[in-house]
């Protein structure tokens, strides 16, 4: 008869230690040999953060010109806040490939083998990319100021906006969790990219929904990554491009929704995977 190893109670300055302990304690070993590995290959950040400041100097001045904000106000100002908002997005894919890349080494079988707690793998991986989503956050933000971009809503305003786009982010963790112990090969999560292109895309990070053809609007509105951009650019007090839909005028209270039901889903998905995983 098999018995299962259990991680014994320690007792330390005359408190036991139970399970929620050991799922800290192992959660920030995680976090810590993840952060190691950025720290030593700094390059990763440094690509990670190449597309979207690209893309904030070809869409603000090469195409900024041509760009109109409904309802008026400068482009670049409309822009920044989408930036910031598209940049935590799809800051999930590079989630999938690292942990797929893990799986594919033999990394996460390691850690399947050892008396950890199931959710560490996934909250270890979680907040050492939200560490490197602040550093990648607060890199872009110093470039849009370099360029002109403001934040005229008041400081507590403008710290608010950045916790909504962090809480996008941590959303987006888990799925990008999720998706890495699905996909078989680094190369297969790296296709993924050809998904999650056109999903923040067609979204109002560069373009107001009322611009779209209506369809496309509705589906753009919707998209949670629109509700962070017109929220954030409701706190920052920059244009907002609202099309005069529920989802629009209420964008404030989406951006918290959006991101707690994605937790709600894809955090027990991620942590369930990681048990079913074959050795």
């Amino acid at each position: 008869m098999t018995t299962l190893e259990q991680k014994p109670a320690v007792t330390g300055g005359g408190r036991e230690h139970g399970l929620a302990y050991w799922a800290v304690s192992d959660c920030w070993n995680i976090t810590r040999r993840t952060l190691t590995h950025y720290q030593r290959h700094p390059s990763a950040v440094v690509w990670q953060l190449g597309f979207p400041i690209l893309s904030v100097l070809l869409y603000g001045y090469v195409f900024g010109s041509a760009m109109k904000v409904p309802g008026g106000g400068d482009y670049r100002a409309f822009l920044m806040p989408g930036m910031f908002a598209m940049t935590m997005a799809m800051g999930f894919m590079n989630t999938a490939v690292a942990v797929v890349t893990d799986a594919d080494k033999g990394v996460v079988d390691r850690f399947r083998s050892m008396p950890m707690a199931p959710s560490a793998f996934g909250s270890g991986r979680g907040a050492a990319d939200l560490v490197v989503a602040a550093a990648e956050l607060t890199i872009l933000a110093v470039t849009a100021l370099l360029i002109g971009w403001r934040a005229d809503g008041g400081a507590p305003a403008a710290l608010g906006a950045f916790g909504l786009l962090l809480l996008l982010r941590f959303s987006l963790i888990w799925v990008g969790v999720w998706l890495g112990m699905l996909v078989p090969t680094p190369e297969a999560a790296g296709g993924l990219y050809a998904v999650a292109f056109p999903i923040t895309m067609i979204s109002s990070t560069f373009v107001a929904p009322s611009l779209m053809p209506g369809w496309l609007g509705t589906i753009a509105a919707w998209n949670p990554i629109s509700s962070t951009a017109t929220a954030t650019r409701e706190l920052f007090g920059n244009p907002v491009a609202g099309g005069g839909t529920w989802v629009e005028e209420h964008a404030l209270l989406m951006a918290v929704v959006w991101p707690t039901v994605i937790t709600l889903v894809f955090l027990p998905l991620a942590v369930r995977r990681f048990q079913r995983l074959s050795r």
